[in-house]
């Protein structure tokens, strides 16, 4: 590296290597520096890279010595890979600099003792986060009727399942008598009648409670109203109890108040929410900024419960905050797993010695009621999960599992005639005039879902693939961008309309005038409301989309794609997250090689998190 290096940038731009943003954050540091220094620059590039890729910092240890930018052809002359210096040399030349402190200094990057580089604004939010969660979870719940506890608990959750220890009666137990409590667990785990229970069990020791429901996304927050709806009448609840459990959910943005074009909120640290109690469902899908800024909103006696899955993907942004905030979970300490016996009735072993107040508060549901352990979509989610890739050939072989099917090279017109093949059935609704919340029933059992947006087996293709099939078979206009049943993935958000990425329309004759087209989204409470074409916000036809945007959705039936060729981006969390959106049958469209290498590979970010609640190494 030289003195010229922040100009060799734009090679490395120009071959897609670095974004456009991680170039012009390199130059603003070293501008802001007043360096030419290579180490500076690659660094401030890298970093930002990292972001761009969920990391919420550059691990400067990884790299250093390595190749940091593969080599690339500028306009027809080779430029040799960007090999980073060592870490001795690379930190003591950040430290020299005028933009990087140490924690606690108010520069524009942050390096900490472990060589880890942070932008201020995420090293910030990280160290509030982790300070604000072990506050919570160290203190216990004041002014509990324990006895009306023990009676509620008896009477929510009775002993016939024979499962021992009963999971769902501990994590009630440890919700209500705790600040924080996070519930992770798998589909059909239980976190919904879980949550129920807790709900019940918290109005009935303060029927006043305020509590706020909200999940990350708008798509996320109303199936988990649906979900609370269709439960809480099938639970032995008192009547009165049952009219006071909340089933109106919200976005997080909504809930604290989102600002247009701004990233701070209404509700913060100095306006907090007016709430006793906060439920967040799909916490796997948070990001570490959002995080921080929910958990700086709540009110100083509030509670907060965190649903999730930690083996589902990470957030699309920087972050993985579920995985790191469920940790090694060592098991209950054990004063709190006596306190949990005396209280619950359950006996739960004391685990493994921990010093992180985390360890009493974080509850794995592992009993799938869905999925047994000998049917195929279970069978295969846990080899997956293993990271036993023998394991799942063998299951995706096995004429037994039932559910699956295996198609290990294909390409991708035979993955669009497939998804055609799926969505007659609803295009014959659709062309009969069926009702729209028919055809929205119609349209959820079934949905492709590809591990990549671009590329010969990604979601664009797919799309494009498919819809030329369905017009080839005059399923679908052959002439018209716009057409009856064609289904559109809202991308970004639009308040004034109460659209939000994630939303799914489905385009459908007005049946106030048949010949004008109309695209269909589904409101709270079963209705429907439709819009011209051209009000929308930024969307995309839904024939296939991301696992990624899959989260907090199921479906009876997946087809899954991975890229024929091995990718960063197959990980055994983005495996794991597609079989599970299925509830009776996936097809998985993959080679082996590819498959074998993703349910090898984890999804790995680079954090503090984990270490500063847990402590160093956990």
């Amino acid at each position: 590296m030289n003195g010229g290096f922040v100009a060799r940038l734009d090679a490395f731009r120009a071959a897609e290597v670095l974004a456009d943003l991680d170039v012009h954050f390199a130059r603003f540091v070293a501008a802001l520096a007043d360096s030419d220094a290579p180490e500076l620059a690659l660094a401030a590039a890298l970093v930002s890279r990292r972001m761009g890729d969920g990391h919420v910092c550059l691990d400067l240890a990884e790299v250093a010595g390595r190749v940091a930018l593969p080599g690339v052809d500028d306009g027809g002359e080779a430029m040799e890979p960007v090999v980073a210096p060592s870490l001795a040399r690379w930190t003591a030349a950040l430290r020299a600099t005028s933009v990087v402190g140490e924690p606690g200094e108010d520069r524009p990057l942050v390096l900490d003792v472990r060589s880890r580089l942070y932008l201020h604004r995420y090293w910030r939010y990280e160290g509030e986060l982790a300070r604000a969660l072990r506050g919570l979870a160290a203190e216990e719940a004041e002014d509990l009727d324990v006895e009306r506890l023990r009676d509620d608990l008896a009477a929510l959750f009775p002993r016939e399942s024979g499962e021992d220890p009963d999971w769902q009666r501990v994590a009630a137990a440890t919700a209500v008598l705790r600040r924080l409590c996070v519930v992770s667990g798998g589909p059909g785990t239980g976190k919904t009648t879980t949550v129920i229970r807790v709900l019940a069990l918290l109005l009935a020791q303060n029927p006043a409670l305020r509590i706020a429901l909200a999940a990350p996304t708008g798509k996320a927050a109303a199936r988990m109203q649906e979900a609370i709806r269709a439960t809480k009448d099938r639970l032995p609840l008192p009547a009165a109890i049952r009219e006071r459990i909340p089933d109106e959910a919200s976005t997080i943005h909504r809930l604290l108040g989102a600002r247009r074009g701004a990233a701070s909120f209404v509700h913060d640290g100095r306006r907090p929410l007016v709430v006793d109690a906060v439920v967040v469902d799909e916490a796997s899908m948070i990001d570490l900024a959002l995080m921080a800024k929910l958990v700086a909103a709540l009110p100083r006696h509030a509670r907060l419960v965190l649903l999730g899955d930690r083996d589902q993907l990470a957030s699309v942004e920087a972050g993985a905050v579920l995985g790191d905030v469920c940790g090694p979970v060592p098991g209950f300490s054990e004063a709190a797993a006596a306190r949990i016996e005396r209280i619950s009735g359950v006996r739960v072993p004391p685990g493994r010695p921990a010093a992180s107040p985390l360890r009493d508060v974080v509850v794995l549901l592992d009993r799938s009621h869905r999925f047994t352990s000998a049917s195929g979509i279970g069978r295969l989610a846990s080899a997956v999960n293993r990271g036993d890739a023998t394991a799942v050939c063998a299951v995706l072989r096995d004429p037994m599992a039932e559910g699956l099917a295996w198609h290990p090279a294909s390409p991708a017109t035979a993955i669009a005639s497939a998804a055609a093949d799926e969505y007659q059935a609803y295009l014959a609704l659709v062309r009969d005039g069926a009702p729209a919340t028919e055809l929205f029933a119609a349209f959820r059992r079934v949905r492709v879902l590809c591990a990549r947006r671009r590329g010969p087996a990604g979601v664009e293709t797919v799309n494009r693939l498919a819809e030329e099939e369905l017009r080839r078979r005059d399923l679908v206009a052959r002439d018209a961008a716009w057409y009856a049943g064609r289904p559109v993935l809202v991308t970004a958000n639009d308040y004034t309309l109460g659209l939000y990425n994630g939303d799914v329309g489905l385009t459908l004759p007005d049946p106030d005038d048949p010949t004008r087209l109309r695209v269909a989204f589904e409101t709270e409470g079963g209705g429907v409301r439709r819009l011209t074409p051209g009000r929308l916000p930024a969307h995309e036809p839904v024939w296939a989309m991301t696992v990624h945007k899959s989260q907090g959705s199921e479906f009876d039936r997946v087809l899954l794609v991975l890229p024929p060729e091995d990718t960063p981006l197959s990980t055994r969390e983005l495996l794991y997250t597609g079989i599970t959106r299925a509830r009776t049958s996936v097809d998985l469209w993959a080679d082996e090689a590819v498959l074998r290498a993703a349910v090898g590979r984890r999804l790995v970010r680079s954090s503090g998190l984990r270490d500063a609640l847990w402590g160093e190494g956990a």
